[in-house]
């Protein structure tokens, strides 16, 4: 399984502390347009869905909220399903 796959497992399996950085390469691998944004804020668009997100800060890993957020983005932009938990 390759690190993209994994950090979208994670993603999937609600986990906290994922790195940023992690993330956002997953979503570059998978063609999402990344751009920054005032502050922390960055913008994503993927398959149409557009989003935007604030990069944690001082740590760099996302929390439950931010990944749970994720997650809803993904799947609707297609990059998954929805798992019931």
């Amino acid at each position: 399984m390759s690190k993209h796959q994994r950090v979208l497992e994670a993603i999937f399996e609600k986990r906290a502390n994922i790195a940023w950085a992690d993330i956002e390469a997953m979503l570059s691998y998978h063609g999402a347009e990344i751009s920054e944004g005032r502050g922390s804020r960055v913008r994503i668009a993927l398959n149409g869905v557009r989003a935007v997100f604030h990069r944690p800060h001082p740590q760099k890993e996302a929390g439950r909220g931010p990944v749970t957020s994720m997650l809803r983005f993904l799947v609707e932009a297609g990059l998954g399903r929805e798992r019931k938990s």
